[in-house]
């Protein structure tokens, strides 16, 4: 009896985190020469500069509240050459998360990207309020 009702708790519980999509992205970006650090916001598929960078966020999940915190997105980075006639370099594409930037990082002379957190167009209606 006492292993049945165990084995039934263990069941109704959850081993493993959910992830909630998201439709915005929040990132940090460096500028290794200058120094300069910005904060950079944008929509899931809206592409985003930076510098000579261009960031496109393919999709940002987060954890509820009540499980451990935990942001992670898919990037596309491409760096735009000098010689407009010749199309982007792609120089990241891959998972980044905000809990263990170093895990999957973007590999640049330049610059820095890593992810702050995923946020709800809800949320941001809200917290204007």
């Amino acid at each position: 009896m006492k292993l049945t009702l165990i084995a039934l708790l263990l069941a109704g519980t959850s081993a493993f985190a959910s992830d909630v999509p998201t439709d915005t992205v929040v990132l940090g970006a460096l500028d290794k020469v200058s120094g300069r650090v910005n904060t950079i916001r944008g929509g899931v598929g809206e592409q985003l500069a930076f510098g000579n960078l261009r960031i496109v966020a393919r999709t940002c999940l987060t954890h509820p509240p009540e499980e451990r915190p935990e942001n992670s997105a898919f990037l596309e980075i491409a760096q735009m050459l000098q010689d407009k006639k010749q199309p982007p370099q792609q120089v990241f594409s891959g998972w980044m998360f905000s809990s263990n930037p170093a895990v999957s990082a973007m590999d640049h002379p330049v610059y820095d990207v890593w992810v702050l957190s995923c946020e709800s167009s809800d949320k941001k209606a809200s917290s204007s309020r």
